[in-house]
């Protein structure tokens, strides 16, 4: 008899980083915090130890960049719920960076 199938993907999956792009709407120099619009038209805030993470010295306003996160509270990695949770910010790129 075939073993049954869970519903949750394996642990290493549900830790593993994932990324959304989106543009900067608010930045401030000072702390490196700072906020973003996703391509789904939601707000989303970022702390400065993202921002540091990722290695940049400043954000304009406008500008792409890619976020990465500690995990994604939802199944679909292409999620454009408006209620979705992205998890935890964890690092601020540029698109065009690794």
């Amino acid at each position: 008899m075939p073993a049954e199938r869970s519903a949750s993907p394996p642990a290493a999956q549900q830790s593993r980083p994932v990324s959304r792009q989106a543009t900067v709407s608010e930045f401030d120099p000072d702390t490196g915090a700072g906020a973003v619009l996703l391509d789904n038209g939601r707000r989303e805030e970022f702390p400065g130890s993202a921002f540091r993470a990722g290695g940049l010295r400043l954000l304009r306003l406008g500008q792409r960049v890619r976020l990465d996160y500690d995990r994604l509270d939802c199944d679909r990695l292409d999620c454009d719920r408006l209620d979705c949770d992205g998890g935890r910010v964890r690092k601020v790129t540029l698109i065009t960076l690794p």
